[in-house]
């Protein structure tokens, strides 16, 4: 801009000019002094705009805090390069004044929530307080709703709340009635879990939560189900697969085993499973008398008292020795009345591993077969992802071109029994498994559509299916993703659900497609991806990374492995947000350090802290009978060597030092969860047209479109989901300083 200078000099609008440069400048200074200089490009996608390098400057220094998460600083270093009237700053102060709206609106809701909580509480608070179990589980839940849209004032005031103090005491004394009756999962559920979310910093609530979830674990491995008796459950197993998979662990898992706490909580786990046993509620043929009890749970007990009175190390030898001694609990001097040794193999080595980490894992005979399909996330079955929340299990999605999307099936559709056996009170594993099935097989689905009152039979031949990882944020009528999310302005999108062997082919194929329609920005989302293999998610990192270190893996013994990046395997250098939140683990953890790493600073991460896994499992199957161990054989570490620890280990109150920290944060809410998840149902669901439909033979009019509440715009999916929201803004920043116009509403 050119002015008079004689005529200008002491002008109010010349001072004004002058202090909004200098604090452009000065914040220029503070970003530079804590990185690494300006990229010239900046200053040259400026030029190639017209503007002039003061305002380059300064959309630096704007995205520089957008990218950080701090958007009033942003506005704040906006309003005063006002003078500066450029292109990218005028499109920056829009992105600014989108999430400043966003914010708005999630706090307006969550007062709004809070609120409606509330008035819910004063309801139940003039109806007057009963003991009745369902309402102290009203109050409870509306109490611990509201504590969620709550601040700190607010929730000092709705704990220390008469109605809500007098539930939760009602609550402990319904929790020991059910207990008492050997019904500790509705003990949980009605009271500890609940208290557990009310209380958070108080540790004994969430202990004894833990508690009493692992009694009712117990409780359902001593039952039958409808697939799988637990004769066929316990088949096959052999106190020496336990004795294998610790001489393993001693030479090969991660860190040196601490046997004295793998005694400690093997023996309390058989002391849980002697007080299941002895449940006078058990209906099983493993139930014990009282007599059996006091024998084994003092013989326990003095276990115990050995080991923690004991100053020596506890070593491995010791650690088979009391194995033994527990094992001979099942040859009871008691004339008729054992113990089963399967049975107290299977807890003692849970409660075992439980003292090493979560991943730490003995898959018994038979549950080898499971863990496979797992594995390669390949089974034989009809193609349906499916929920069960409610009393019955409901078709949420139908995987194009498989048996299920050919019957007929839909989403919505309520699958009411499997081969004539009744779904309600089948656990959601067991349905999946009676729905798979060897490759050619037939299975029968009784189903009630939406809508209808009437059930009706679709039959189904079983056969492999392949689950896709990689998915877009829409299907489209023919079931195919739909991929680019802003069309305008050329920015994709792809989310990868897990890593398997096809990832890497299926994600390249993917994002070439999105290459040749002119891709300029991409969104990454590993959002509720648990992870798989560690090369598939390496391989995806080598694209976006010129060279340097991706990874170095440590096992406790022998070198590390060091993983590179390969030059002629990069894909151009776009702006990328990667989008994750608790439930993004392991493999997915480490593609998303390693695009955000300062060395290579190829994403800005978006979204919450991940669930904190960082290591790598390993499998072995030498423990007899096709028994398998997976274990804990090194952690990961990022470039910078920093490593991704785990959540569990990190144990101080009030800590968060585990997995990936986000550069924005934007935690989500119960209620903004169930939205998104509400929508991307929708998006996922396909409209069939013309299909072979079994269901045609029915009587019954058949051909209707779902009922289900279609976003028929990206711009509805984006409003749904906040993460996404910020994460495109934050993404359209990168983009505008990288020089890219963009068309923005």
């Amino acid at each position: 801009m050119g002015f008079d200078q004689d005529k200008h000099y002491r002008t109010p609008a010349f001072w004004l000019m002058l202090i909004a440069l200098s604090a452009v400048l000065y914040e220029h200074t503070k970003v530079a002094a804590k990185s690494a200089p300006p990229q010239p490009r900046f200053i040259g996608a400026a030029h190639a705009l017209g503007e002039m390098p003061t305002a380059a400057l300064a959309v630096n220094s704007v995205c520089d805090k957008i990218l950080r998460g701090d958007f009033v600083s942003a506005r704040e270093i906006a309003r005063k390069s006002a003078v500066f009237d450029s292109i990218g700053l005028r499109q920056l102060r829009t992105i600014i004044d989108e999430y400043m709206a966003i914010e708005a609106r999630r706090n307006a809701s969550k007062n709004d929530a809070y609120r409606e909580q509330i008035a819910k509480l004063e309801i139940l608070r003039q109806k007057g307080f009963t003991k009745d179990i369902n309402d102290v589980g009203k109050v409870l839940a509306v109490a611990s709703k509201a504590l969620e849209y709550s601040s700190k004032e607010q929730e000092q005031a709705l704990l220390n709340d008469l109605l809500v103090r007098q539930a939760v005491r009602q609550a402990k004394r319904i929790a020991a009635e059910l207990e008492a009756k050997g019904k500790w999962l509705d003990a949980y559920k009605i009271c500890y879990s609940k208290l557990g979310q009310m209380y958070k910093d108080d540790k004994k609530y969430s202990d004894y939560a833990k508690q009493l979830l692992q009694k009712a674990d117990i409780l359902a491995s001593l039952q039958d189900s409808p697939c799988q008796s637990c004769q066929e459950r316990y088949a096959g197993m052999e106190k020496q697969m336990f004795i294998n998979a610790v001489d393993f662990l001693d030479s090969s898992y991660v860190n040196i085993v601490d046997y004295r706490e793998m005694t400690i909580k093997a023996v309390n786990r058989c002391k849980l499973l002697v007080e299941v046993m002895s449940s006078s509620y058990l209906e099983t043929r493993y139930k014990i008398p009282d007599t059996q009890y006091e024998v084994s749970s003092a013989a326990l007990t003095a276990i115990l008292d050995e080991v923690s009175q004991s100053p020596a190390a506890i070593r491995k030898d010791k650690f088979i020795d009391v194995f033994e001694r527990v094992l001979a609990l099942s040859e009871s001097p008691l004339k008729g009345i054992s113990l089963p040794p399967a049975v107290l193999i299977t807890q003692f080595a849970k409660g075992a591993l439980s003292a090493l980490d979560p991943y730490t894992i003995i898959y018994w005979p038979s549950q080898a077969q499971k863990f496979e399909k797992k594995l390669t996330n390949q089974f034989t079955g009809i193609g349906i992802r499916f929920s069960k929340k409610e009393e019955s299990p409901k078709v949420l999605s139908v995987l194009p071109d498989t048996p299920a999307y050919h019957s007929g099936l839909e989403a919505g559709d309520v699958i009411k029994a499997v081969d004539g056996i009744q779904t309600s009170r089948m656990p959601p594993d067991c349905v999946a498994q009676i729905i798979t099935g060897p490759e050619g097989t037939k299975v029968t689905l009784t189903i009630r559509r939406e809508g209808e009152d009437k059930t009706r039979d679709i039959t189904l031949h079983r056969t492999k299916i392949i689950v896709p990882s990689i998915r877009g944020w829409q299907r489209s009528k023919t079931g195919k993703w739909r991929y680019m999310i802003d069309a305008r302005n050329k920015i994709g999108y792809i989310r990868i659900s897990s890593f398997n062997s096809r990832t890497v082919g299926d994600f390249d194929k993917t994002l070439a497609q999105l290459e040749t329609q002119g891709l300029k920005g991409l969104i990454l989302d590993l959002r509720s991806n648990p992870g798989g293999l560690l090369n598939s998610a390496i391989e995806i990192a080598d694209g976006f990374i010129k060279e340097g270190l991706i990874a170095r893996i440590q096992p406790r013994f022998g070198m590390p492995t060091y993983v590179s990046a390969h030059k002629e395997k990069t894909r151009p250098d776009y702006p990328m947000v990667v989008l994750i939140d608790r439930f993004t683990a392991s493999a997915s953890e480490i593609l998303a350090g390693v695009l955000q790493e300062p060395k290579h600073n190829r994403a800005t991460v978006v979204g919450e802290r991940s669930y904190g896994k960082g290591s790598v499992q390993s499998i072995v199957s030498r423990l007899g009978r096709g028994a398998k161990l997976k274990y804990t054989v090194a952690y990961y570490y990022l470039p910078s060597g920093q490593r991704i620890k785990s959540r569990d280990e990190d144990r101080k109150p009030g800590s968060e030092n585990w997995g990936v920290l986000p550069d924005v944060n934007v935690k989500l809410r119960s209620d903004e969860l169930r939205k998104m998840a509400k929508v991307q149902k929708a998006n996922e669901s396909t409209v069939k047209d013309h299909r072979n439909d079994a269901l045609k033979a029915h009587p019954a009019p058949i051909r209707r479109e779902p009922k289900l509440n279609w976003c028929r715009t990206s711009r509805e999916t984006i409003d749904a989901d906040p993460q996404l929201a910020i994460g495109l803004l934050v993404l359209q920043s990168k983009m505008i300083e990288s020089g890219h116009r963009l068309a923005l509403n």
